[in-house]
């Protein structure tokens, strides 16, 4: 997997996060498995189509979840309901928007295809490619994962 790839999904949730939550992001961690991939309570997973093709796995602690939403919202949260799920699924759609709209500067061509939400920790997920990245960050309210399971098709 491509280090330009990595850099797209850094750079354009440091730009969501601080645009849509007024917060910095800072990268803790980032590591390659090729086991399935643990996740946390609030997990988003994002298909990609077109020149590269694979999944994105946005996975959340609960009470950061909890508070993300809580801080675009105003409203005050203490479950991982249907309203804190799809505002969770509209964040992943719009980084992974704006990471595929920086890769197609590099003349890349893909699409996402709508979130899937899953809640509920402890368990593990199959990615789309034998090999993903794991990218920890970390912000002032939680740390959390995205893994990026690509292929280049082009």
């Amino acid at each position: 997997m491509r280090a330009e790839y990595i850099n797209a999904f850094y750079l354009a949730t440091q730009d969501v996060f601080r645009i849509m939550l007024d917060l910095e992001t800072n990268r803790s961690g980032l590591r390659v498995t090729e086991e399935l991939v643990p996740f946390l309570e609030a997990n988003v997973v994002i298909g990609v189509t077109g020149d590269l093709t694979g999944s994105l796995l946005y996975s959340f602690p609960k009470e950061m979840a909890l508070e993300m939403v809580k801080i675009m919202s105003g409203m005050e949260m203490d479950e991982l309901d249907a309203f804190v799920t799809s505002a969770m699924g509209e964040l992943a759609n719009i980084i992974s928007g704006n990471a595929l709209t920086r890769l197609s500067q590099q003349n890349y061509n893909c699409n996402i295809v709508p979130p899937q939400i899953m809640v509920g920790g402890g368990r593990s997920l199959s990615m789309a490619t034998p090999q993903a990245i794991v990218l920890s960050l970390e912000t002032a309210i939680g740390n959390f994962d995205i893994t990026i399971s690509l292929t280049d098709r082009s």
